[in-house]
This record gives C-alpha cells, sequence and structure tokens, in this order.
C-alpha cells in the first residue's frame, strides 16, 4: 500500500512538470479573440492572401507603417531576434505586417522595408474597407490625419501583436516585444 501512494505521489509530481504547466510570456487570449481572418494583398509577392494562405504557420499579427519612427521597426526587430533564437523551427512561423497608413505604404514600399527584417515578415497592404475590417476583428485602434498643407502626417496605432496557432485560433497578444528570450519561448511551443 505504502509502496503503492508513493509511486502515486512520484507520477503525479512528475505530471506537474509537464511542458503543459509552462506559463506563457504573452498574454494568454484562447477563446477570447476569433480566429485569423482577412484577405490582402502580400508586398512580398504581389499575391492576394487569405488567413488559408497561412493555415499550417504560427502567425504574428502587427499593425504599423513603413515611416513610424520607433515603435514599428523595434517590434519588427525583436520578433525577428525571436525568429533567430528558434533557428529551424522559425521556419514554422510567419509575421504578418500589415501597414495602416496604405496611401504611402505602396506595395514597393512595404516590400522593401519588411525585407530589412526576416524572410518570414510578410508585409500586407489593403483597401480602406479590407483595413478597417481586419483591425476592428481584433479590437486594433488606428488613424491617419494627413494636414491641411499636404506635407505632415500623424499616425496613430495599437502596439498590440497578436499570435495564432497553426489552425488560425487566436492564442496570445503582446504589447511588448521587449522581452524577446519570452517570445521566443511562446513561439516555441506554439511550434510544436
Amino acid at each position: 500500500m505504502r509502496a503503492g501512494l508513493s509511486i502515486l505521489l512520484f507520477a503525479l509530481a512528475l505530471a506537474s512538470c509537464s511542458p503543459h504547466d509552462e506559463h506563457w510570456h504573452a498574454t494568454d487570449i484562447a477563446g477570447a479573440m476569433p480566429s485569423l481572418a482577412f484577405r490582402m494583398v502580400r508586398a512580398n509577392d504581389g499575391a492576394t492572401v487569405t488567413q488559408d494562405s497561412y493555415r499550417g504557420y504560427v502567425v504574428a499579427l502587427y499593425f504599423g507603417y513603413t515611416h513610424c519612427p520607433d515603435i514599428c521597426p523595434a517590434t519588427l526587430a525583436n520578433l525577428s531576434d525571436a525568429l533567430v533564437r528558434l533557428g529551424v523551427r522559425a521556419r514554422a512561423v510567419r509575421i504578418l505586417f500589415v501597414t495602416v497608413d496604405p496611401d504611402r505604404d505602396s506595395i514597393a514600399a512595404l516590400k522593401d522595408y519588411v525585407h530589412a527584417f526576416a524572410p518570414q515578415v510578410d508585409g500586407m497592404r489593403g483597401d480602406e474597407n479590407a483595413l478597417a475590417a481586419l483591425a476592428r476583428r481584433y479590437r486594433v485602434a488606428y488613424g491617419v490625419e494627413k494636414s491641411s498643407r499636404g506635407d505632415a502626417y500623424s499616425v496613430m496605432h495599437s502596439d498590440a501583436v497578436f499570435f495564432f496557432d497553426r489552425d488560425g485560433r487566436a492564442r496570445l497578444v503582446a504589447t511588448s516585444t521587449e522581452d524577446v528570450a519570452g517570445l521566443a519561448s511562446d513561439l516555441r511551443r506554439l511550434t510544436r
């Protein structure tokens, strides 16, 4: 009896150390946000793509613009650094960078911009309706305010990065990408 109890306690202790009990570094939003759904033009090759184009990949979705002076390049650089830490698992991840400034972010400009980060970063561009629908789906705020002279711009956008599993289900959201090791750990778990 005593040996059986010891074996049971040992088995329970081992089960409590399973990888399923690891904590996420980003915020767990499983079941709280809708699955991945969109229709946009991928700047990298000019193809019209949907969520089905990314089925089987872990997807990070981020809204920004190419003229962003600080947040966008820092976010994409941190996500790219996390991919480097994944090694070969990075092949199973795609980062979708959706421009909130399609008037200035042409397909060519967007393609050049994302090319500076990682091969897994795809620039995305949609018309006004497609952009608004995607932003509304994930409750992302953005705004573009042009000056009356036409030379100055003010662009505001959310800093959230949404992570989707290989089946397109929303799993995590991060409002900061400074913890690159944590991002890499979360992405590694999602690519299992």
